[in-house]
């Protein structure tokens, strides 16, 4: 099984900075895409960044020059550094990572997401 926990939200000044961390452990094999997704509420998730596993990176509008995605392959472990925090960021940021599982002699495909952490952004 492969787990991720999830950490660094709270409450920040708007201007302030964050940094979310999410760690995947367990019988991995290999990780794949990895990706951040924040849902306010009354609103729909959505994707806030991406990364590949050779480190490409997309991002949403609303958070270019802002955020930055980032990985770290040794420790399976993807990073959201957000700068320039808005209230507007306020949300729950989820991590989604997906990959390859091994299931005793067998590897296969999974895809999680995190538990979500809680970013308040307010004065």
């Amino acid at each position: 099984q492969v787990q991720l926990v999830e950490s660094g939200g709270g409450l920040v000044q708007p201007g302030g900075s964050l940094r979310l961390s999410c760690a995947a452990s367990g019988s991995i094999f290999r990780i794949n895409d990895m990706a951040w997704y924040r849902q306010a509420p009354g609103k729909q998730r959505e994707l806030v960044a991406g990364i590949t596993r050779d480190s490409s990176t997309n991002y949403a509008d609303s958070v270019k020059g802002r955020f930055t995605i980032s990985r770290d392959n040794a420790k399976n472990t993807v990073y959201l550094q957000m700068n320039s925090l808005k209230p507007a960021d306020t949300a729950v940021y989820y991590c989604n990572v997906n990959g390859r599982q091994a299931i005793g002699y067998d590897v296969r495909y999974f895809e999680l997401w995190g538990q979500g952490t809680l970013v308040t952004v307010s004065s």
